[in-house]
């Protein structure tokens, strides 16, 4: 059963057709005191609720309405309906508990899917964890891409898995390196969109003045340097998800730009006036504490939550130390075939020792590790010694901790395999090209790309 309470009464009629005809049973009120006494005798599942009730249009009674309602009935969700002048106390309203605000006027599909996840959610909120354990875990949803078995992680999994199938919009908060990739990944292949678009966008990597262009499109000549018509990445993603990554980095217009897009749930393509309608799911990521930046007025508020109906907390590697021994060996199994190493193992010791070990880079850096150490080793049993010898430099370069070093750029680290690989082999091409799993005409070129001397290579 849904309560709607609107004191326009073709507002109620209206969200009463079209939640009807979606299956759901209606009730309807003109006001709050009347709700509240039809709640007394009828159970809802959810109360889609105005915020003004009178010719005061403030939102105030909406807000009282919204107090009273979670003072009554703590578990009963709500959402609120709003005019875009009112979204900002519509923010204060979900700080109270509301579990969404809708723009008037509103887009059907959009309230619905709204209405959709919220009842989906406030279901598995009564759920209590069920403690499954990876076997059961992986039987359940599709996350073979994803790695661990800490009892802690395994608690993030089984959260992924109960909201993925919702529209539920997540954040997915973490250190650099823990992996929010590939969770949002798994977000997409768990949801009823896994046949769809998944478009990932750093957003870290896009300037403010091109970010129209990028997100939005734009058509021939609407700007100097626009000589063909292009997709923005919100009309690639239609239908499916978008991976908004490093979210924290947008400066404030974009914010602006970004929350039209995602209340209105319309774009408009640059050098195209006509608005397009927008359907996707939004899973956004940051390595930033976003609830500091806000109160810092550095991200807007009501973006942040427009993003984080779910938020997921992604641990560092040092948290769940006990799945790096399982990383590696993924890592090393996956390295097998590029490096043509079909025998490679690891010891126990080398297990034990990288367990102990600090990776302020997480997963990221630790699969960096393995992979030069697979690369440069000159046996198949990787023992404690190969890995150290490509951690301790790192750690012995600068006089610094680990903590303290930054991951070097990909190039500067080719180049640094390069060479340490040509020591290895006593400068034999043949060896080296095929340690590298690459051609000697792909090498050589790399030589002259890193301007490597040729007399290096003898």
């Amino acid at each position: 059963m849904i309560l709607i309470v609107d004191d326009d009464e073709a507002v109620r009629i209206s969200l009463s057709l079209l939640l009807k005809k979606a299956g759901y049973a209606i009730l309807t009120a003109a006001e709050p005191r009347e709700a509240l006494e039809k709640l007394a005798v009828a159970k809802a599942e959810l109360v889609i609720a105005d915020m003004n009730f009178s010719i005061e249009t403030s939102g105030k009674e909406g807000i009282a309405f919204l107090k009273e309602l979670k003072k009554l009935y703590p578990k009963l969700p709500v959402i609120l309906i709003t005019g875009w002048g009112s979204v900002p106390l519509a923010v204060e309203g979900i700080k109270l508990g509301a579990a969404d605000f809708i723009s008037k006027p509103w887009q059907n599909d959009h309230l619905l899917r709204s209405v959709k996840t919220v009842l989906a959610l406030a279901g598995h909120q009564q759920e209590k964890s069920t403690g499954l354990n990876r076997a059961a875990l992986n039987k359940k949803h599709d996350f073979d891409t994803i790695v661990g078995e800490d009892p802690h992680f395994l608690q993030t999994l089984e959260t992924i898995g109960k909201v993925s199938p919702t529209e539920a919009s997540i954040l997915i908060m973490g250190e650099s390196g823990t992996g929010k990739e590939v969770i949002a990944e798994a977000v997409h292949l768990n949801s009823q969109r896994y046949d769809k678009p998944f478009v990932k966008v750093n957003l870290g990597g896009i300037s403010s003045s091109l970010f129209e262009s990028e997100m939005f499109g734009h058509k021939k000549g609407a700007f100097t340097d626009a000589k063909n018509d292009r997709q923005g990445r919100f009309e690639l993603a239609n239908g499916g998800t978008i991976f908004l990554d490093e979210i924290g980095d947008l400066d404030m217009g974009s914010q602006v730009k970004l929350l039209r897009v995602l209340q209105d749930r319309t774009y408009e393509v640059l050098g195209d006036s006509r608005s397009r309608s927008l359907d996707v799911r939004v899973v956004c990521a940051t390595n930033r504490k976003l609830e500091e930046m806000v109160a810092e007025g550095k991200f807007r508020e009501d973006l942040y939550y427009r993003i984080n109906l779910i938020t997921v907390r992604l641990p560092s590697l040092k948290e769940r130390a006990g799945d790096i021994p399982l990383l590696v060996q993924h890592y090393v199994n996956s390295l097998k075939g590029t490096y043509r190493k079909p025998k490679l193992e690891v010891s126990p010791d080398a297990l034990q020792w990288l367990k102990t070990q600090p990776f302020p880079g997480n997963i990221r850096e630790l699969k960096n590790v393995v992979e030069r150490t697979v690369l440069l080793a000159a046996g198949e049993r990787l023992e404690r010694e190969d890995f150290q010898a490509q951690i301790r430099p790192l750690q012995a370069g600068s006089g610094k901790s680990a903590e303290d070093i930054p991951l070097l750029p990909l190039e500067d680290m080719e180049k640094m395999m390069i060479l340490k690989a040509m020591e290895v082999h006593k400068g034999n091409i043949s060896h080296v090209a095929k340690a590298l799993g690459l051609s000697r005409g792909a090498l050589y070129r790399r030589f002259e790309k890193f301007n490597i001397p040729y007399e290096a290579a003898h």
